[in-house]
């Protein structure tokens, strides 16, 4: 897996500070700032503490199947903010050498919400997963005929495609990945019409 963050700090040297501390034990295999400057904290075939308690797909031990990279931003709060350009430019390039170097499949690229909906936001709704899936690293939902949706299915097609279950923090962070304009928690026609494409898209169906 490749698992996205934000630091949730106010600024690069902080997060560095906080990263490199064996006292917080936190740790992430790179940390990329505003301006689109790369650190490699953690060697990708080392483990690192990204993820804490987290889920995905029958998965429970996150951190030792994954690799974490941080992106400098306050988080949710009155200072967050869009990922500027740079910074999103180093990313796309960082995840498709990660990409040639490591067989991760594109629905296994997420966001740290994903993996723990019940506890962290990140890296939220103002991360541009559109662009990052259009830049060849991860899955964005394609437009899907509604007559194709069936609602009681919608907690089956949470599972397979890799949440633990379908509960309002559960949609609220496929929303946030997959559905950024509508976040309620609340499972509605276009968010089932994506969950739906996207299981498809990874051939989990």
């Amino acid at each position: 897996m490749l698992i996205i963050h934000y630091t949730g700090m106010t600024d690069t040297a902080v997060a560095l500070r906080r990263l490199c501390d064996p006292s917080f034990t936190v740790s992430a295999h790179y940390l990329i700032d505003e301006g689109g400057t790369v650190w490699r904290l953690v060697p990708e075939e080392r483990r690192a503490w990204h993820a804490g308690t987290s889920f995905w797909a029958g998965e429970s031990d996150i951190n030792s199947c994954s690799i974490g990279i941080e992106l400098v931003n306050p988080g949710h709060g009155p200072n967050y903010r869009a990922f500027p350009d740079a910074q999103m430019m180093a990313l796309e390039e960082l995840a498709r050498g990660v990409l040639s170097r490591h067989s991760i499949p594109a629905h296994r690229i997420l966001g740290h919400a994903d993996v723990a909906p019940d506890r962290k936001q990140d890296p939220g709704e103002l991360f541009d997963w559109k662009r990052l899936a259009e830049a060849g690293v991860g899955l964005w939902p394609e437009p899907i005929a509604s007559e194709e949706v069936n609602p009681t299915e919608f907690s089956k097609h949470m599972c397979k495609f890799g949440y633990a279950d379908s509960s309002s923090e559960a949609i609220t962070a496929f929303q946030r990945h997959f559905h950024p304009t509508a976040i309620s928690g609340i499972a509605d026609d276009e968010t089932r019409a994506r969950l739906l494409t996207l299981v498809k898209k990874s051939g989990l169906g």
